[in-house]
């Protein structure tokens, strides 16, 4: 492991010697590409008899996962334990947290599982600390709050990112949209549906055959970089939104704050006084994009206490079958649908009709089904 460690500072290194320009171009794609490879080759987990670790393993529970991820003594447990009510251990020293702290939200109808992860420190993506089981845990949820002291929140917010992008996840980005297939012969064709100003021809083919593909159409259907190439070639990256809490507002002035409101995707909260606690839930049910739809009975007033809970954009009829029964669009007949979706109320529809949130929705079987 040393020596992927080493391997990977020497390409670090030479990535930030080197000027960025069209001629550095190909020699920067190659240099990444190793880099990738090294990455991956550290960040597979060893098929040892040393298990994930105490604490680590947390069944999924609920409507969606949220995952609390900061450094040592931001306040994510004392976030935590308002927001949930669950008792995660909150001391003045750093790494009170040790293992992975669950609690659930209960918030609009849904329940969203909430994660006190242990803090993470610079170089967690390279195996220090427990940074690799602290990350490996954040892939598996829906959302990351990133949770950053006010007091130093841009150096906090660059080195998360860093870590983050170093173990495959992408905050708040969408995926490429390239298309890579391989194939047995006929070499490399690449079709470029729209003009590259990061990318040239050259670059793409020595970045692929440095991963020893020599036979593949691939598809640009948008301004690609290098970095965008490699991650669809490596496949395993997971892209979710994320929202950076800035805590502990309550130790700088207004003016500090102003400055910071330029930040994206952020919440500015008081954990410890509970300052703008419900700003943040609402922030985490935007980010989410969780639907309720709420179910009426034939001749009875529509059930308001236990909305179905969904996460797709845009669900259909279809999926709302699915998640009540796999077997119950099979045997639907028709579906009565009120609110923003119904053209008129009730709307008789299909399958395929689009639902929005708080619509209230009847299905009809088919005699004798």
């Amino acid at each position: 492991m040393a020596t992927a460690l080493q391997k990977m500072k020497e390409i670090e290194d030479e990535i930030a010697r080197t000027q960025k320009n069209k001629a550095t171009a190909y020699h920067l794609g190659l240099l990444k590409a190793k880099l990738a490879k090294y990455k991956r080759e550290l960040l597979i987990p060893k098929t040892s008899g040393a298990g994930a670790g105490e604490g680590f393993d947390v069944s999924k529970t609920g409507d969606a996962r949220v995952g609390l991820i900061g450094f040592p003594s931001v306040g994510k447990s004392t976030l935590l334990n308002k927001l949930t009510g669950t008792f995660s251990e909150v001391a003045s020293y750093e790494f009170t947290t040790l293992t992975c702290v669950p609690g659930l939200i209960y918030f609009k109808g849904s329940k969203i599982q909430l994660l006190d992860l242990p803090g993470i420190i610079e170089g967690a993506k390279d195996g220090k600390g427990r940074g690799k089981q602290v990350i490996a845990v954040g892939r598996t949820c829906n959302l990351i709050c990133v949770v950053l002291d006010a007091m130093k929140p841009l150096d906090h917010k660059r080195i998360i990112e860093r870590e983050l992008e170093g173990f495959g996840i992408r905050l708040n980005k969408e995926p490429p949209n390239i298309t890579l297939r391989k194939k047995d012969k006929g070499g490399l064709n690449f079709s470029f549906m729209m003009p590259q100003s990061n990318l040239d021809e050259d670059s793409a083919k020595g970045i692929l055959a440095e991963y020893k593909i020599h036979n593949a159409d691939v598809v640009f259907r948008c301004d690609a970089s290098i970095d965008d190439l490699i991650d669809v070639i490596e496949g395993n990256r997971v892209y979710m939104p994320g929202v950076y809490v800035l805590n502990k507002i309550d130790q700088i002035s207004l003016e500090e704050l102003e400055l910071l409101d330029t930040i994206p995707h952020y919440v500015p909260i008081s954990a410890h006084l509970e300052w703008n606690l419900d700003g943040l839930l609402e922030k985490i049910w935007e980010y989410l994009h969780l639907i309720r739809i709420y179910t009426k009975p034939k001749g009875q007033m529509p059930d308001y206490t236990a909305p179905v809970v969904m996460r797709q954009a845009a669900p259909t009829i279809q999926d709302f079958c699915d998640r009540i029964h796999t077997s119950f669009s099979r045997s639907l007949k028709y579906a009565l649908v009120w609110g923003a979706s119904a053209k008129h109320t009730p709307q008789r529809v299909g399958l395929t009709h689009q639902l929005c949130d708080e619509d209230v929705v009847q299905l009809v079987k088919r005699v004798g089904q």
